[in-house]
């Protein structure tokens, strides 16, 4: 999971400005998972500030410029990631389609919308990596249409050891602009959170499915 780490620091400062993070100790969040959460990001906040919206952009399309090449299409992960991944494809010029979390349940069906065809290059777009498990799915369902899927762009990611496990039996190679240990680094030069609150996040990183319990 590589970065630039100036990026990575300046894009954490932004989901930090505009509380796309949000840090309760006391008071942890429930993810959908069921994990119990001192941090939830909602990196949808982004397109609502231009200039943060702007910066994702290029950042993005410069990423995937240096680590990947040219791809034929870009595709964004249902739902969170289709606004992020069309402003990405448009960066680059290039078509874009998105991946369904399941097929949609009338007329054609589609699981993927848009126009892409077998043997197609493909960089696939995310707005956030937890688990992976929902974004290899995507992963999966264009390998499956015939596509080849050069990795995976996304804003943020946790970087839990499931997900990298995950991502290395896919063979799936991810790229960020910022992960976890670029956030507390942030949150800490910023004066957001304490020492204390630092080694609180810390462990609670290493196994978060048993945090809470």
């Amino acid at each position: 999971m590589e970065k630039n780490n100036d990026i990575a620091l300046k894009t954490a400062e932004y989901l930090l400005q505009i509380k796309a993070i949000k840090l309760n100790l006391p008071n942890p969040f429930t993810w959908a998972s069921g994990w119990k959460s001192p941090i939830y990001c909602d990196n949808r906040k982004t397109l609502s500030y231009p200039k943060i919206r702007t910066y994702i952009r290029q950042q993005f399309a410069e990423l995937i410029r240096n680590e990947f090449g040219v791809p034929d299409v870009i595709a964004g992960v249902a739902t969170g990631a289709i606004a992020q991944g069309v402003l990405v494809a448009q960066e680059l010029g290039l078509p874009f389609v998105y991946v369904r979390s399941a097929p949609k349940e009338h007329g054609m069906a589609n699981l993927i919308e848009g126009v892409i065809e077998s043997s197609q290059s493909v960089v696939v777009i995310e707005d956030l990596i937890s688990t992976g498990g929902s974004s290899l799915k995507a992963v999966e369902a264009l390998r499956d249409a015939g596509c080849d899927v050069k990795g995976m762009a996304a804003i943020f990611t946790y970087g839990f050891p499931k997900a990298t496990e995950s991502f290395a039996k896919a063979k799936c190679r991810l790229v960020t602009l910022s992960d976890y240990n670029a956030l507390l680094q942030q949150a800490m030069d910023s004066n957001f959170i304490s020492e204390k609150e630092l080694q609180y996040l810390a462990t609670w990183r290493e196994a978060p499915e048993k945090w809470g319990i």
